[in-house]
């Protein structure tokens, strides 16, 4: 069910969905954030009493992204919210980061209201471009009465923040929420839920963020076959406050690796467990010395692990 007499916030950062290629055909050699959002949202209808408001806040390509766009993108989405005739928000976004800011803004918002990240595979430019249908299929969610939190809009499925993972590099549907499912899919102009709405409390509010220079510094480092210790090494001599490494299996470490590890832990390093594989989470254990990051993903892991560091 959708609501009347609103507004729904579009906020603009680029991406593919805003990319130009010289050619129809072209789907791979396009360049991103080439359009505005005002220009993208021509042709999107919105349901009768709602009424679509622009708002560019970055142009760039997301592979990119940034502190300072996150910061500003979390403080325009905390403005639009707070506004009593404003139903929900859609964020148009590049994918090959999407994942990581749909956690970033869950973090620090935790909104009662919708929150919607949705992008294209091909630009606007393609012969047959998937981002008006993806963006129209977003601002439907946004508007839907009791909808609430972040979430990631894309080929008709609705992905929780905390779920969403990109696993194909071109297919239109480029998104999975792997064993936890969709909270929802988009059918014929219609909503049809299958899970709840992500609840909870903000992690680190928007306004006490810090500028993004003195963000916290983590870094990611991957468990392999023959890994070893000596980016560790380096990273901690470079001034480095977080660690996550994304581990083989149920967070297991090779031993030269996670000595390094240990030994960064025991200088005030903050390091965390993760896993390298697609599904599944972390299982702890008593006797585990370095704490594990559950479900959460490597990018993921970062991205909490920097907010509990700016505490």
């Amino acid at each position: 069910m959708q609501v009347s007499g609103q507004r729904i916030v579009v906020l603009g950062t680029g991406g593919t969905i805003a990319g130009r290629a010289t050619s129809p055909a072209d789907a791979v050699g396009y360049r991103a954030a080439e359009l505005g959002i005002a220009e993208l949202l021509q042709g999107v209808g919105a349901a009768e009493g709602l009424q679509l408001v622009a708002e560019q806040v970055a142009q760039i390509d997301s592979k990119d992204m940034d502190f300072a766009v996150w910061r500003d993108l979390a403080a325009r989405c905390a403005h639009w919210l707070a506004q009593a005739d404003v139903a929900g928000i859609v964020v148009t976004h590049g994918t090959d980061t999407m994942e990581e800011t749909a956690f970033f803004l869950q973090s620090v918002l935790a909104p009662a209201k919708p929150v919607v990240l949705t992008g294209a595979m091909r630009p606007a430019t393609a012969a047959a471009p998937d981002g008006p249908g993806n963006l129209a299929d977003a601002v439907l969610v946004a508007s839907t009465r009791g909808a609430q939190g972040v979430s990631v809009v894309f080929a008709g499925a609705v992905h929780g923040p905390v779920d969403v993972r990109k696993e194909h590099g071109t297919r239109l549907d480029a998104f999975s929420s792997g064993d936890a499912g969709v909270l929802a899919y988009v059918e014929a102009g219609r909503l049809r839920q299958l899970r709840a709405w992500l609840q909870g409390a903000p992690a680190r509010a928007v306004a006490t963020l810090p500028e993004p220079a003195r963000w916290p510094r983590v870094e990611i480092v991957t468990s392999h076959a023959g890994a070893g210790g000596a980016i560790v090494r380096a990273l901690v001599a470079d001034g480095v406050q977080g660690l996550v490494v994304a581990a083989t299996g149920n967070g297991t470490l090779h031993h030269a690796l996670e000595e390094a590890l240990l030994q960064a832990q025991d200088r005030g390093v903050a390091v965390r467990r993760s896993s390298r594989c697609a599904q599944g989470r972390v299982l702890a254990h008593a006797a585990d010395r370095l704490p594990a990051a559950g479900g959460l993903s490597p990018l993921q892991a970062r991205i909490a692990l920097m907010l509990e560091l700016m505490a």
